[in-house]
């Protein structure tokens, strides 16, 4: 089955946060993953880590024979992302730390998180992806 992509930013998530949620029901499972904006003068994110990532989690994913919702949540540039009172940084729901971040979200609720050290590990994606 394919993989369901939405993209999100700081301004557009609630709206499309609310979509996910109602569509979740219907996927095997549902993931948010926060990453890093790109960066126009590169064309890659700024954040070395999510381009490390990146690709191992949607490779990883997309093989997947289930149905699998990912929403991409960016959080800004470098500058929006340090500043200690981002949306995301304080929303109790997600607590971020650092991107990437890729969260397992099941049942309106966290039900497990990968951080930016090891969002980037084939076999952490997949644990994460085979909870049941």
């Amino acid at each position: 089955m394919p993989l369901k992509v939405l993209d999100a930013t700081i301004t557009t998530f609630d709206g499309v946060f609310e979509k996910f949620k109602a569509e979740s029901p219907k996927n095997k499972a549902n993931f948010i993953l926060f990453l890093a904006d790109i960066d126009p003068s590169t064309n890659l994110s700024w954040c070395p880590d999510c381009v490390r990532a990146e690709p191992v989690i949607y490779k990883k994913l997309e093989a997947s024979y289930d149905d699998i919702a990912l929403l991409r949540a960016y959080v800004g540039d470098r500058p929006t992302w340090r500043t200690p009172q981002h949306p995301w940084r304080v929303d109790g729901r997600f607590n971020l730390k650092g991107v990437p971040t890729l969260i397992r979200w099941e049942n309106d609720a966290i039900k497990g998180r990968l951080e930016d050290h090891e969002a980037h590990l084939d076999h952490k994606i997949g644990s994460l992806l085979n909870e049941a």
